[in-house]
């Protein structure tokens, strides 16, 4: 985690650390043992909470003390340059983080390409290097803020350099606080007002439109996670700490010492306690922000009688010491091992992460301090500047660069790709001859050798590294699927689009890949097909959880459809499906149960309205990305196979199943014996790939189950 702590650095240049924390003394420049111990003790708590330990799902919140840390030790350092100089120097501030932090940064997203092309997946090296010019150009936050509204790249392996959007986030804080404590300096120098009360008063400025719009946009937002506008007031509550520091020094012993025990309490407290990011950082952030800030804020009055006791022994020290390094380092390395070895146990995840402790040392030892510690760097700003520059650029360049050792694999279109022309709901260009895929399987899918999993095939189709690719292709002008944050439907009509059969499609990404199928049949047998989806969105009455977070957009969007379906848009059958999800209100044991209430109220408000409904039954959910998994064992295709059984008990099949049994007018369709014929679910079947990820059919795979798709619909369709 990116906390610069120039301010001990500059201590430490002119005299070593004393051996015991004494952290009496109010000047900003005084060492402070206990801070560097709680540094220690945030990123243990992320490593931890990284390696899956039990019983430390709030892990994550190591991040909010750092951020807090930060906030202090910057905030303390241009306090104590404004009260020796009368000005500050952007140059020298710049030019010190710049130094500080660029070096290693730059070390470890290079070391990052190298891992990617060693260990990770084909398939995952376009968006890795992406995500390292994002990490070099510190945006990586906004990168991963966006990710989270996409419901499919949601639901990819995590990226090996997503734990850079924290060190973005504080950068871009250090675009603007600097900027408007000169505003407020200069403010106080033409008023003669005290500069302590107008430094709090900005700090406000930032901090309580930040915090309130936390708890607006977290609950129901997982972008909010990541923004820097949701996390600026964690920096700022550090910042107030170090513009009080002189007067909370001041605090009564038999004040300060309980009052850094109980902050000191809270944050190990949140880690056990909180066990999701969902909310954050809302309400629940206060926890770890505010005791963070409570063992800042009161250590140095309480002394060696308060956490200083703990948090200012050698071992701590050293580990708040490396701390930067540490955490640049042990998240690429987990993920590495992680690719290489398959899912890691918490054993073997304690001891990659413990791992990473050799090269955070060699960086902090030959990276970090010969940079930092640097007497002509410090002398010249503008050379500190251009090191920076030079270090950003590099990384920048390598992601870049990186791109070029992709292999060209674009192969031949995919056989779902749907061209869209100019005019809404008008198909303009027939799809190309479907792979054979499922029609290996003949007529008897169950018995048939071709659904049986081997580890060789002569050909896969779509390559296994751009399967990701590989989805419904829609109209040019626009996307007929909608994305997370949106509640406006989107309709693509294929088919005959004056056909006396209208049948609509309505639901989530499970029912988005059934659209190549279903566009196939239409046109085919000349029915007309009204396409309505959204990510993550089943169609349903009820509001549900989405990441942890009321899905209101998704409320708001069913309304909107099922009044179009049962206004002007009407059609003569309602074919639906979807994955499972939470219910909102419902606890974890009853998510099921809950569900199976709601289809069925929701498929038999329908049909009491005349519509009939065709569930067409969840594909297989796997616990592995199967194209990932393709793509690193092509001469070993049998270690992507999921046992039958499993794959089916997963996912939203079993509820839809129940919620169907006995309701007029609900027909449930199950195609699953020519998407998972055999014992074990096949990765590859006629040549072509199935999965695209862990629960999506490949686009081209979707377009060969057409023939089987209007073969199931016809006898329905007959008796409408």
């Amino acid at each position: 985690m990116a906390i610069s702590n120039e301010l001990w650095t500059q201590a430490r240049a002119a005299a070593p650390p004393p051996s015991k924390p004494t952290p009496t003394s109010s000047s900003p420049r005084s060492f402070r043992g206990d801070i560097e111990g709680m540094r220690a003790m945030a990123v243990l708590l992320v490593l931890l909470g990284h390696a899956g330990v039990p019983h430390l799902p709030g892990g994550f919140v190591g991040v909010d003390v750092f951020f807090v840390i930060s906030g202090f030790l910057i905030t303390g350092l241009l306090l104590e340059e404004l009260d020796q100089r009368g000005r500050l120097s952007l140059t020298d501030f710049y030019a010190r983080r710049a130094k500080r932090l660029l070096p290693a940064a730059a070390t470890v997203l290079l070391v990052t390409l190298v891992l990617t092309y060693f260990f990770l997946p084909r398939g995952r090296w376009l968006t890795t290097a992406w995500d390292v010019i994002a990490s070099a150009c510190y945006a990586m936050n906004w990168r991963m803020a966006a990710q989270s509204l996409d419901y499919v790249a949601a639901n990819d392996a995590p990226s090996i350099a997503q734990h850079f959007w924290s060190l973005a986030v504080e950068e871009q804080f250090y675009l603007v606080w600097p900027l408007l404590l000169i505003a407020l300096g200069w403010f106080a120098r033409r008023r003669g007002r005290g500069h302590r009360g107008l430094y709090l008063f900005g700090l406000a400025l930032i901090a309580i439109p930040s915090f309130a719009w936390a708890l607006y946009v977290s609950p129901t937002d997982a972008s909010a996670y990541y923004v820097t506008t949701t996390r600026m007031w964690e920096l700022a509550l550090g910042g107030a700490v170090a513009v009080t520091a002189i007067w909370l020094s001041r605090s009564p012993r038999l004040v300060a010492v309980p009052l850094a025990w109980a902050g000191l309490i809270a944050v190990g407290a949140s880690a056990v306690l909180i066990r999701t990011e969902a909310g954050f950082p809302g309400y629940a952030a206060l926890g770890p922000t505010l005791g963070t800030a409570a063992v800042i804020a009161f250590g140095s009055a309480a002394g060696r009688a308060g956490p200083a006791l703990l948090l200012g022994r050698q071992p701590l020290r050293y580990v708040g010491g490396i701390s930067y390094s540490l955490y640049l380092w042990h998240w690429p390395v987990l993920i590495a091992a992680q690719a290489y070895f398959g899912d890691l146990g918490v054993g073997a995840a304690l001891a990659v992460v413990a791992a990473s402790v050799i090269p955070a040392v060699l960086t902090y030892h030959f990276v970090e301090n010969p940079v930092r510690r640097s007497r002509t760097l410090a002398d010249r700003p503008p050379v500190a500047l251009r090191v920076g520059a030079v270090c950003t650029g590099a990384a920048a360049l390598a992601g870049l660069a990186f791109q070029l050792v992709v292999p060209s694999t674009a192969g031949p279109t995919p056989a779902s790709s749907v061209v869209m022309g100019q005019v809404p709901g008008a198909s303009t260009q027939a799809a190309p001859p479907p792979a054979p895929g499922a029609a290996a399987l003949g007529s008897s899918p169950r018995t048939s050798r071709a659904g049986v999993p081997v580890d060789r095939v002569a050909s896969i189709t779509p390559d296994p590294a751009k399967a990701a690719q590989d989805a419904p292709l829609v109209q040019v002008t626009k996307s007929c699927h909608v994305s997370l944050e949106s509640s406006n439907p989107e309709v693509c009509v294929y088919g005959d689009a004056n056909s006396a059969t209208r049948i609509a499609l309505v639901g989530d990404s499970h029912a988005d890949h059934w659209v190549p199928a279903l566009r196939r049949a239409a046109e085919t047998n000349g029915w007309r097909l009204a396409t309505y989806t959204k990510g993550g969105c089943p169609f349903l009455t009820a509001e549900i959880n989405l990441n942890g977070r009321p899905y209101s957009s998704c409320t708001e969007w069913n309304k909107k459809v099922r009044a179009g379906l049962l206004g002007g848009n009407r059609p003569d059958l309602l074919i639906v499906t979807n994955a499972e999800y939470p219910v909102r209100g419902e606890p974890p044991a009853k998510w099921r149960s809950a569900m199976v209430r709601e289809l069925k109220e929701t498929w038999s408000g329908m049909v009491a309205e005349n519509v009939p409904v065709v569930v067409l039954r969840d594909t297989p959910l796997h616990l592995k990305d199967v194209a990932e998994c393709v793509s690193k064992n092509l001469n070993r295709l049998k270690k992507c196979a999921t046992p039958r059984a499993e794959a089916l008990s997963r996912g939203g099949g079993p509820a839809q199943e129940e919620a169907a049994d006995g309701l007029t007018g609900v027909h449930l369709i199950d195609l699953n014996d020519w998407i998972c014929p055999a014992d074990r679910c096949a990765p590859v079947i006629g040549g072509v790939l199935v999965w695209r990820d862990a629960h999506h059919l490949t686009a081209t795979y979707s377009t060969t189950l057409g023939p089987q798709v209007g073969a199931a619909l016809k006898p329905v369709i007959a008796k409408l």
